[in-house]
């Protein structure tokens, strides 16, 4: 294995921590239109917390796609062929998420239900069916020595697949909710504070399970036992931190303990899966590994300057957004102590 092709795959793992680490909250925001708010205000407030900034954390997902056909392009020809089903439907949740913003944005306040439960259902399918494609990926596929994927119903759906969606989702939508803790004033902040303490012992229970099933449908601690041991032991800190400093209101260190959380997640799924990209269920002699995945060394250098050209400015452009929009949203029948407004 060359420095290039290792240095692509921690590439692409990170593109992705990125990916979930910013667009993992706006997908929680989105789940909260219709879980948190009461009124049509709330869901205006909730949304304009994301507004600006929403399409611009999914080219994250766009350059992790892209990084991996021009860098690994077996990977992504038996991940794409073999997901197609799962990654159209990923597609759906999207565009129907995508336009909602849109199209609410021009409708009477009494036309705005059908763009809320949109944007709501969108929110979850995403990060439910990532979590459905991540798990079954590190579980094992049926691949052939060809790299082609031949699977049924139940090598995508399945106990730990749906066990991974599921704690995916949950981790999105807390990492929301303390967003929402961070960047509003008036009842939102105050339900989202509520909602976090809740669902931090739910995802303690779902933590242990993911767990669990870890050791017993993967390879993970057979291969990388320390690693594996030390990252569930990462999550389930950070997850501890973020819990008590949403109970301390120390909003920011609760945010940043969430995305660290979906940091060592991807961490954890990408160092089990080191020195392979793809687990064949049908024997590991079919296993898709790094060094015959990828790219050819011209490929990969060329892209390597690209990518180290181009990334100071994509993330300069991402920090100076979110320092423009830093504000806290209000409720607008709120001030900004959080005290109703006299109106009349």
């Amino acid at each position: 294995m060359s420095g290039l092709q290792l240095l692509w795959f921690i590439l692409i793992g990170l593109l992705f921590s990125g990916y979930f680490f910013l667009e993992g909250f706006d997908y929680g925001v989105g789940m909260s239109v219709q879980t948190l708010a009461h009124d049509e205000h709330e869901k205006d407030q909730i949304i304009e917390t994301i507004g600006p900034i929403w399409d611009g954390n999914e080219v994250w997902l766009l350059t992790a796609g892209g990084a991996i056909f021009a860098s690994f392009p077996y990977w992504y020809a038996s991940m794409f062929s073999g997901y197609y089903l799962i990654l159209f439907i990923i597609l759906v949740g999207l565009i129907i998420r995508g336009v909602s913003f849109e199209f609410r944005s021009k409708m009477p306040g009494n036309k705005k239900k059908v763009w809320n439960w949109t944007l709501a259902i969108g929110s979850f399918i995403v990060p439910f069916f990532f979590g459905i494609l991540f798990i079954s990926m590190i579980q094992g596929m049926p691949l052939d020595a060809a790299g082609n994927m031949k699977a049924g119903f139940t090598d995508y759906i399945n106990l730990y697949s749906v066990v991974g969606g599921v704690a995916l989702t949950l981790l999105c939508y807390l990492h929301g909710l303390n967003y929402l803790t961070l960047k509003t004033l008036g009842p939102v902040r105050d339900r989202a504070r509520n909602y976090a303490e809740l669902f931090y012992w739910v995802l303690y229970v779902g933590l242990v399970v993911f767990a669990v099933l870890m050791y017993f449908q993967t390879d993970f601690f057979t291969l990388h036992p320390i690693t594996t041991l030390s990252l569930l032991v990462v999550i389930v800190a950070l997850s501890v931190i973020a819990n008590v400093a949403v109970a301390k209101r120390k909003e920011m260190l609760a945010f940043l303990a969430s995305g660290l959380t979906m940091i060592a997640l991807v961490s954890l799924l990408f160092s089990g899966l080191f020195p392979r990209v793809m687990v064949s269920s049908l024997t590991h002699k079919n296993d898709l590994l790094i060094v015959n995945a990828s790219s050819s060394p011209y490929t990969l250098h060329i892209m390597t300057i690209l990518a180290f050209t181009i990334l100071p400015f994509v993330l300069a452009y991402t920090a100076w957004t979110y320092y423009v929009f830093r504000k806290r949203i209000k409720h607008p029948k709120f001030d900004v102590e959080g005290e109703v407004v006299n109106a009349g």
